[in-house]
């Protein structure tokens, strides 16, 4: 059986790449294989999560293309090269075109910290999106894995879980718990269910 090829794209810690990985380690994503890791930033830490597992890695970062339309064409070309069949978005803080989104359509997803439709779109993400939960006082939160399209955190949703908001709770110890509780759960599943209709089984 064919493996589909996946990139992860990240621009921090790398943690969700690295829920990916012990999850392909354990033999939980069997049509899949992650191959590529890449960030828009220098010296992520993703970079020394990937280079202990011995994968591949790419850094197209605002340093080297300031221009974010160029940054886009090398990230395609890089994914072209290394014949990507999924990427996944892991904490990547730049929103891409529709001109990116349409070239690998319904071949990317994304994992967002709070059950969609709430809390996303442009201007939530990171701590930002739990420092609006806390403000709102909403009672329970979690996270969503969607597919990628031209509209931010807008595409069709492929897997949600949610995580009880906690009395005392701050944005920092909320994120942990939804990183836990629900990304580290949910996106590596919804790896394997998009690897698995791509391969047509």
């Amino acid at each position: 059986m064919s493996k589909i090829r996946i990139a992860v794209l990240c621009s921090g810690g790398g943690t969700n790449f690295q829920a990916i990985v012990n999850a392909q380690e354990a033999g939980l994503i069997p049509h899949g294989e992650v191959v590529l890791a890449v960030t828009d930033k220098a010296g992520a830490h993703v970079l020394t999560r990937a280079a202990r597992q011995g994968i591949e890695t790419a850094v197209c970062d605002k340093t080297a293309y300031p221009d974010r339309a160029d940054r886009e064409d090398a990230i395609l070309r890089v994914l072209r090269d290394r014949e990507i069949g999924l990427i996944v978005f892991a904490g990547f803080m730049t929103i891409l075109s529709a001109k990116f989104t349409r070239a690998y359509e319904g071949r990317m997803i994304n994992v967002h910290p709070a059950l969609i439709p709430s809390f996303c779109g442009e201007g939530y993400y990171g701590l930002r999106v739990h420092e609006a939960v806390l403000a709102r006082g909403v009672k329970v939160t979690g996270a969503t894995v969607h597919y990628v399209t031209e509209i931010c955190d807008g595409g069709p949703i492929i897997a949600q879980r949610a995580v009880e908001v906690k009395e005392g709770d701050t944005p920092e110890t909320l994120q942990k718990r939804v990183m836990r509780e629900a990304e580290w759960i949910i996106l590596p599943e919804a790896v394997e269910t998009v690897c698995k209709k791509l391969t047509g089984e």
